[in-house]
């Protein structure tokens, strides 16, 4: 059997060594704990066993583990036994874990190729205590052979294993081109009879001031054109969504199908393509706006007709992606951002996004009506040039969000209308992480947006947005999911409602990572075991109601009102660091 020599701090002195045999929890069971003490004390044969510690024939009462390595407080049962006892306090505190699957799962040819190789990884995933698994359902697979002609034997292939695995499912409504952005290591293009309408009129593309096309998502601006077969944007994802539900009927009865999370941009984000790697974009570069469509440029004309300034033009001095904010004449110091014109331009082009989400929300809100699901929608975070006055990099996306202005509570009350949750992103990074240069600031981001969401009463998630294997990256998403801790006795001040980790690979399966991300699912469940019951952590689903009326854009512009955020405390209380040396320093305080 293995063994562990380690120090403590605080114990000047002391060696402990640790034979290496799993306790329930993730937390090592100590069969053997030898010390020296320099005291001139010697301690040696120390035993440790489930519920109370043996010390030279007498039993000493273990000392009582705190919230932040606190394996549960209900009768632990023996490893032997399948019966599963919970605190049911402590599960108030729950909060779900889900993990993307690779975007190519489903072959850009519609096949479900390594159906043996990812129902084992799907297994490993529930022996980790898993609660789910988050996946793209892709436009440009489904519909690729002609408009209304959809396929989706793969996905039903695919999501019966999911269901025989045990685990729920987040499906995404990915409306958006795979490749092209950060993490994308294949491609998955909108159905080509789609962009073979492109080919005569580009303009149904996103486009930037120097007049590229961006063919990973259609433009807002045709949202009501029907120039595909006679349909709408609109018209198509509704379809799409209708499909989807009649095909997959059987799953969201069952209870498989969980969450719908709806794609209303690039990379499944509401938000415009403003930073492509495809057109040579670098972070931390402040990307360009995406709003020089004939449809868009004739929507802003109009609109600035109507307030009086048909002189207006769409911006042409914001520079390109990889400038700098102070390199601009717009985002300069006293920039245009900051006179009359700036801050109409910005204002329709943000509510232009604002508009685009409700409207496809509103459409799924009517697909899915009546079925126990959630609707969801990702909100992109978009961290660098957050901690300048001009935020630009924000703003070209169409957050317009600046150190008096909220850009994204306005989201989440136009969300609050669908009963929808708001998904974020970047839960994984820290400032000091990032840099200097691109005066990122994805701690404050975080919490501003969560804070929002919440002021708003609805749900939030999140997820990373680079894959990590490291203690500090789970940690600080611990963090962001309870940011004021755990209550031991009942719910926590706040919480989130899921996290999704990207993604499932080789990589976190490897036997090193995988096992500090089992400790990572553990502590995100507040230290209990899995819990099939999500009525015994108030995420008991019920049918989908109607969406509310449509909140006029004057009661949407009141929700930027800037507003401190909740407080944050500094570190989590779930740490999944020294899970067992905290753990062993408080029964060697017992012998100071």
């Amino acid at each position: 059997m293995a063994s562990t020599l380690c120090s403590m701090p605080g114990y000047r002195g002391v060696k402990i060594k640790v034979h290496e045999r799993l306790f329930l929890c993730g937390m090592p069971l100590v069969y053997g704990v030898e010390t020296s003490l320099n005291r001139g004390k010697q301690v040696k044969g120390f035993v440790f066993k489930h519920a109370s510690s043996t010390f030279s024939g007498k039993t000493v009462k273990t000392p009582r583990a705190v919230a932040s390595d606190q394996i549960s407080t209900a009768k632990v049962k023996a490893p032997t036994s399948t019966a599963v006892t919970y605190d049911e306090k402590m599960l108030a505190n729950y909060v779900p874990i889900y993990v993307m699957l690779p975007l190519g799962v489903i072959t850009v040819d519609n096949v479900f190729e390594d159906k043996e190789v990812i129902e084992k990884q799907l297994k490993e995933l529930k022996s980790a205590g898993v609660d789910g698994v988050m996946m793209d359902v892709w436009w440009g697979i489904i519909e690729s052979k002609g408009s209304k002609q959809y396929d989706w034997s793969a996905y039903r292939s695919l999501f019966e294993v999911i269901q025989q695995c045990g685990l729920k499912l987040q499906a995404i409504m990915s409306f958006h081109q795979c490749g092209g952005n950060v993490g994308d290591v294949v491609t998955i293009p909108i159905p080509q009879w789609v962009r073979e309408v492109g080919e005569t009129n580009p303009d149904i593309f996103y486009t930037n001031r120097s007049g590229t096309r961006n063919n990973e998502y259609l433009t807002i601006g045709v949202d009501h054109q029907p120039l595909f077969d006679g349909r709408t944007a609109v018209e198509i994802y509704s379809d799409y969504m209708k499909s989807f539900r009649e095909t997959m009927s059987d799953f969201l009865e069952s209870g498989l199908i969980i969450d719908i999370e709806v794609g209303l941009g690039p990379a499944g984000e509401l938000r415009y393509p403003s930073y492509p790697e495809s057109q040579g974009w670098v972070f931390p570069g402040i990307g360009e706006f995406q709003c020089y469509d004939k449809y868009l440029q004739a929507e802003f004309k109009a609109a600035a007709s109507r307030a009086g300034h048909p002189e207006w033009e769409l911006p042409d001095n914001a520079g390109v992606y990889n400038d700098k904010p102070e390199s601009t004449e717009f985002f300069g110091s006293n920039g245009t951002y900051l006179t009359e014109k700036g801050k109409f331009f910005l204002t329709w082009y943000s509510n232009r996004l604002l508009q685009h989400g409700d409207e496809i929300l509103d459409e799924a809100n009517k697909a899915f009506l009546g079925c126990k699901v959630k609707l969801a929608a990702k909100v992109s975070g978009i961290h660098w040039w957050y901690k300048v006055d001009n935020h630009a990099a924000e703003l070209t996306a169409g957050y317009y969000n600046l150190n008096d202005r909220d850009g994204y509570r306005p989201i989440a009350r136009m969300l609050s209308r669908h009963h929808g949750i708001l998904n974020f992103t970047c839960l994984e990074m820290r400032d000091s992480e990032q840099s200097a240069d691109a005066k990122s600031g994805p701690q404050e981001l975080v919490q501003q947006v969560l804070s929002g969401g919440w002021r708003e009463n609805i749900e939030v998630a999140g997820e990373n947005a680079l894959s990590r294997y490291d203690s500090t990256a789970y940690n600080q998403i611990l963090l962001n999911a309870r940011p004021n801790g755990v209550n031991k006795n009942g719910p926590p001040k706040l919480r989130m409602y899921g996290v999704t980790y990207l993604r499932l690979s080789d990589d976190l399966l490897e036997e090193k990572n995988f096992k500090i991300f089992k400790i990572f699912v553990k502590k995100m469940h507040a230290d209990q075991d899995y819990c099939p019951d999500p009525q015994k952590y108030n995420h008991e689903l019920g049918p989908l109601e109607r969406s509310k009326p449509t909140i006029p854009i004057d009661e949407l512009e009141e929700a930027t009102k800037k507003e401190e955020p909740f407080t944050w405390n500094k570190e989590t209380d779930m740490s999944v660091d020294g899970v067992a040396l905290g753990f062993i320093g408080r029964i060697l305080s017992i012998f100071k």
